[in-house]
């Protein structure tokens, strides 16, 4: 006898908007929300006030906020979630909208507006927000209709998450927030998961059989699937090189015998090679941005492409599949297993690691630039789980180049290439992660840029450390620069600023190095303090980039 099957009742409840909004939250296990506090969203505050479980985080920006949002999502798993006043706030958090939206990362952003008896009156502070972020977001909405909230809040929840994963603006005119309504509530959200077919598997292994040079491009969908470990084991099931995309480091532990090197800004030219010479590329969970194509350049239609995301609209955008998987990054990784095949290319696969390591791994030496050293001083110190996050800069191609990521879940960085992330991602982080220690690489030009959040991160108690390289210019554009327009500086030197100081003035310790011993010293130190802290590392300003000196690019010019 089969047992009976209750079916599902809705939850109602006679609530405001604002409670109605903060009830969505709690049934969506949200725990933290970041804000720069707005009188036009008071009510929803109020509301957090009187829920326990929901932890309140105010910043000094709200660029500051929505990266600390997308940071936390990143590093939990789950939506990060932002609110902050209509149009000057939401202007704003829109560079957090733009990089969750780039980097796929699920975010729900909440602005509040205007009293809706003063929609189209240009009343104070009024702009159409839905319309303003209709393409920097997945899916925006504007709740005119209080008794809504519960509907279009948890439809905004399942967008954020399902598919490619992405931010959702919903815009939240005042008078909605007080107005009281019977409502009814969904169940929370739970992710899809679709599975490739099992014709499609059969072609995936047609096309595998007749390769030679087969290649693995994994990206964030493999992080988001958290198909991490399966990843690793279809690579070692048929001894398949796996190169990472763009700022996807963990995907794939750079330790491993099959690890090939990262796709990104400055990537080595023998890295490069690695896939031009593939035959086969299967494309994981990556939508194959420009930076990781390199200009869209280094797929040829000679290469065979089998392109699996989550993300019907990724496949073919770019490249046309000669099979294309619609389907979750871990069911298909599953399936993948079920192939018949005996690989003929190990000895492909050997000369890929050897080319990485030949790049990558080479020891630090003496004379090396301070940043060198102070990568190999990181992976010295830091535990193998610790969280790094950076910013955009030159600066981050060391860490890009050189530091080992052998766990999953430990680097955090934008993809959209957004300055000023790295600091406060970090602080999202380590609320998403108490227990392990978190560290934020910037240069000063980006750090400068939400240097703010440092107080947030010392008034809330958030031991994070801030590596900021001093070069006092905006690095990569004064690189480019050079390199078309060589010798004519203009608008990208930075004045002095010491930033142990502006720590100190906070109340985060600060400490300025110039050498990698005294790096070393204040490294162990910070990580036994655990408080907020800057090290400020003076840096070569000659030395632009990993590669190049300023001089070098001079001369290649002429």
């Amino acid at each position: 006898m089969t047992e009976r099957v209750e079916p599902r009742r809705s939850s109602r409840l006679s609530l405001t908007g604002a409670r109605a909004i903060v009830e969505c939250l709690k049934r969506e296990q949200v725990e933290k929300v970041f804000c720069v506090p707005g009188e036009s969203y008071l009510p929803v505050m109020d509301a957090i006030y009187d829920e326990a479980s929901i932890d309140l985080i105010a910043n000094r920006h709200e660029g500051g906020a929505a990266f600390m949002a997308e940071g936390y999502a990143k590093a939990s798993g789950k939506p990060g979630v932002v609110m902050a006043t209509r149009g000057v706030g939401a202007s704003n958090l829109a560079i957090g909208v733009h990089t969750a939206y780039q980097d796929s990362t699920p975010m729900i952003v909440l602005l509040g507006q205007v009293h809706s008896k003063f929609r189209g009156r240009e009343g104070f502070q009024e702009v159409d927000l839905d319309q303003f972020f209709s393409h920097m977001a997945k899916w925006t909405v504007e709740i005119r209709d209080a008794e809504r909230i519960p509907e279009l809040l948890q439809r905004a929840f399942r967008t954020a998450q399902t598919g490619r994963p992405g931010p959702v603006v919903v815009s939240l005119p005042e008078d909605v927030l007080t107005e009281e309504k019977m409502m009814t509530f969904g169940p929370p959200v739970k992710k899809t998961r679709p599975r490739p077919s099992s014709l499609e598997i059969e072609e995936a292994a047609e096309l595998l059989k007749t390769a030679e040079r087969p290649l693995v491009i994994a990206g964030g969908g493999v992080k988001w699937a958290e198909a991490e470990e399966s990843l690793m084991k279809f690579a070692e099931a048929f001894d398949l090189p796996v190169m990472i995309s763009f700022r996807r480091h963990d995907v794939f532990p750079n330790n491993h015998r099959l690890y090939a090197g990262h796709l990104g800004l400055g990537t080595n030219p023998n890295l490069i090679q690695t896939v031009r010479e593939a035959d086969l590329i299967i494309a994981l969970g990556t939508r194959l941005s420009e930076v990781t194509t390199q200009d869209y350049t280094l797929i040829s239609p000679e290469q065979k492409l089998i392109h699996a995301d989550i993300e019907p609209a990724v496949i073919g955008k770019i490249y046309p599949p000669d099979l294309g998987i619609a389907a979750d990054a871990a069911e298909t990784l599953k399936a993948l297993m079920n192939m018949n095949i005996q690989p003929v290319w190990k000895d492909w696969a050997r000369s890929r690691r050897n080319a990485y390591e030949q790049v990558s791994l080479a020891p630090v030496q003496s004379n090396d630039p301070i940043n060198r050293h102070v990568i190999d001083l990181l992976q010295k110190h830091l535990s193998s789980d610790a969280i790094l996050t950076n910013d955009a800069g030159n600066f981050a191609g060391w860490l890009h180049s050189f530091y080992q990521f052998t766990k999953e879940n430990t680097y955090i960085g934008p993809t959209s290439g957004a300055m000023g992330y790295g600091m406060p991602a970090a602080i999202g982080a380590k609320l998403a992660n108490p227990e392990k220690t978190v560290v934020s690489l910037s240069g000063d030009g980006g750090f400068f840029m939400t240097v703010q959040e440092l107080e947030t991160a010392v008034r809330y108690n958030i031991p994070v450390i801030s590596i900021v390289f001093n070069n006092q210019m905006y690095g990569t554009i004064r690189m480019h620069q050079e390199i078309h327009f060589p010798e004519k500086v203009i608008g990208t030197d930075l004045g002095k600023v010491e930033f142990s100081d502006l720590a100190k003035s906070v109340g985060a310790d600060g400490y300025s190095i110039n050498h990698p011993e005294e790096f070393e010293y204040v490294l162990v130190k910070a990580l036994k303090e655990k408080r907020p802290c800057v090290i400020e590392v003076k840096t070569d300003p000659e030395q632009i980039s990993v590669n190049s000196t300023i001089k070098d690019l001079r001369s290649r010019k002429r």
